[in-house]
């Protein structure tokens, strides 16, 4: 089983995800974020400017191929559940991993959490980021894009307590 936990930055996606490990057996934590890290160390400046002139990984296709093919490799290697921890807007570059994902094992799941603009700075500053920062400069196109887009299952984790949003992504995945 892939279970894909999206939302903006800020909305409790590692929280959430953490939670889960504890209660889907046999579960593995895979954040995509460290493939576009390795990513951005590895490729020359000449071809992050060419091919993700904006400065998000997301915009390498090698980024979204490897997310794919490394999802592959933990569950054939390790026999795995994954948990997949990511922000996400790019209804093009959702489609391709999910689909890959769906691929990979036909039990993917996908759950983009929301919550207010509001309640998300506010979490974003808990969690020590500064005001300007990319997370906060990604807020308004990720918001719009889960708007605008389906983004399938949506959760709604404004005033909404950890353990309830952990129970109904449960509820949903048939594990109560």
């Amino acid at each position: 089983m892939i279970v894909m936990i999206n939302g903006a930055f800020g909305v409790g996606k590692t929280t959430i995800s953490n939670k889960l490990l504890k209660v889907i057996e046999n579960s593995m934590l895979y954040d995509p974020e460290e493939v576009g890290y390795m990513l951005r160390n590895v490729l020359p400046e000449e071809i992050k400017r060419f091919e993700a002139e904006t400065g998000d990984f997301q915009d390498l296709q090698l980024w979204r191929e490897l997310t794919v093919e490394v999802a592959k490799l933990l569950i054939s290697k390790y026999n795995v559940n994954l948990i997949v921890p990511m922000t996400i807007r790019n209804p093009k570059y959702f489609s391709y991993i999910f689909n890959g994902f769906n691929n990979i094992d036909g039990n993917t799941y996908h759950f983009c959490l929301t919550a207010s603009k509001e309640t998300i700075y506010d979490r974003l500053r808990e969690r020590g980021e500064v005001e300007g920062d990319w997370c906060f400069k990604q807020t308004d196109k990720c918001l719009k894009a889960y708007n605008d887009y389906n983004f399938g299952e949506y959760i709604e984790t404004e005033n909404v307590s950890v353990n309830a949003i952990v129970n109904t992504v449960r509820e949903k995945l048939n594990l109560l």
